[in-house]
């Protein structure tokens, strides 16, 4: 069984196929750079502030329904016809008040047309994962959608820098048809052969530079 994160789905898996491989079926994932903490603060202070409350504190235009928990790690069942499991960890996860669930992915980023398409398979991760869960109860989600919140304008008061960052709410379709024939792409793409490199990927370029310096080439010497 090999174990997905829904992470790694919106670049892993669309910048390098091979670097996808390497990672999920051998267990060598590239070296990561850690994210700036002031990312991290924000995200966690935008989404800590909302549990408890109803989502619309954030803005009127979002869906109706309680924030219930957030950044809640979630295990998956293997999904059918497949030799995957999902875990990872969602952002906010929202009871409507018909009692089924929305799940919301926080994004600081800037609101663009393509978001939708480039994070569908991870909130749809999300979704099969707590409808299927690997232990306790599962959870209906009707619902799935992004927040991207980008700082706009600033005003400067009390000797305080105020950034407003306004959300734009993406809502994704949680149609899990599409879901399931990625997923049966990916496992066959890890049951097959490793898949050449990407000839754009950084990090294969990095990889060869890197043998090449550390083991260079010597000729042999004719005598």
């Amino acid at each position: 069984m090999y174990k997905l994160s829904p992470s790694d789905f919106a670049y892993l898996y669309e910048e390098c196929k091979h670097c996808f491989v390497l990672k999920i079926k051998y267990g060598i994932p590239r070296p990561s750079s850690p994210m700036p903490g002031v990312f991290g603060a924000i995200n966690s202070r935008l989404q800590g502030s909302l549990v408890g409350e109803n989502l619309r504190l954030l803005s009127p235009s979002l869906p109706d329904g309680m924030v219930e928990s957030q950044e809640g790690w979630l295990e998956s069942k293997p999904v059918p016809g497949t030799q995957i499991y999902l875990k990872g960890k969602y952002d906010l996860l929202v009871k409507l008040n018909d009692g089924s669930y929305l799940v919301v992915d926080f994004k600081i980023s800037q609101p663009s047309e393509d978001k939708a398409a480039k994070y569908q398979s991870q909130l749809l991760t999300y979704k099969y994962a707590l409808e299927n869960p690997a232990k306790g109860q599962s959870k209906q989600v009707s619902q799935t959608g992004l927040i991207l919140m980008y700082p706009d304008t600033v005003k400067f008061e009390n000797g305080r820098a105020i950034l407003d960052f306004p959300p734009t709410w993406v809502e994704i379709e949680p149609d899990l048809k599409p879901f399931y024939e990625f997923m049966i792409k990916v496992s066959d793409l890890l049951s097959g052969p490793t898949p050449p490199e990407n000839p754009d990927c950084l990090w294969c370029k990095y990889r060869h530079l890197g043998e090449k310096l550390a083991h260079p080439q010597t000729e042999d010497i004719p005598f």
